[in-house]
């Protein structure tokens, strides 16, 4: 990665990333945020993952970065913004599933497909984070070294 702009937002991601898996799973920093100050976090923190995730993709896209290491990188940015698009369409999905309730074969299909977007959001998305993360530090490390 060659724009300290695409590292600076890369950097800048994979620090949101990790308050925001801290928060979620660290119960004495959960603890702080009770109530509404916790739905602010999330919501705050969601939009700039999101937003970084967005940068990241276009920086990526537009900048002079080539190879595999251009594919973690969109890896990188995609999860990140793959998670809240399939937050958002698994809540659509499951809206649909009740408001089809009375017609069987729609249904169940909506079900289906909110059930397929919780497990997209919850485990694809954040795997595929981590593995473009350590991917891209991995080949800037070693791309590093080959230039010295």
């Amino acid at each position: 990665m060659k724009g300290k702009l695409s590292w600076s937002i890369f950097w800048a991601l994979v620090g949101v990333f990790i308050v925001i898996a801290s928060v979620l799973f660290i119960p004495a920093l959960r603890e702080l945020l009770i109530g509404f100050r916790f739905f602010l976090f999330i919501i705050v923190s969601g939009s700039i993952f999101f937003l970084l995730g967005v940068v990241l993709i276009f920086l990526t896209v537009k900048g002079k970065v080539g190879g595999i290491l251009k594919k973690f990188l969109l890896l990188t940015g995609a999860s990140a913004v793959g998670f809240f698009i399939s937050v958002f369409l698994h809540n659509a999905f499951y809206a649909l599933a009740i408001m089809t309730s009375h017609i069987a074969a729609l249904s169940h299909a909506m079900e289906v497909f909110h059930v397929v977007f919780f497990i997209v959001a919850i485990f694809i998305c954040p795997i595929g984070f981590l593995v473009g993360v350590v991917g891209s530090i991995v080949l800037a490390i070693k791309q590093s070294r080959m230039v010295e």
